[in-house]
């Protein structure tokens, strides 16, 4: 399996394209693989509200 490749590093503004967060914005905080070997990301939106999401769901704005 090819090494999965993140098109956002942290400091990054986002926009999740896919999964429970659709539609969401913010600023890309941790980056993180996952036992199961995903890259999982922490996205802090701006009223401070903070989930984490798949990197492969989100994309740079």
């Amino acid at each position: 399996m090819p090494e999965e490749q993140t098109q956002v590093v942290n400091g990054d503004r986002c926009k999740v394209s896919a999964g429970v967060h659709k539609g969401k914005t913010g600023l890309v905080e941790d980056l993180n693989r996952s036992k199961g070997g995903n890259l999982t990301i922490t996205v802090r939106q701006d009223d401070g509200t903070r989930f984490k999401t798949l990197s492969r769901s989100v994309e740079k704005i």
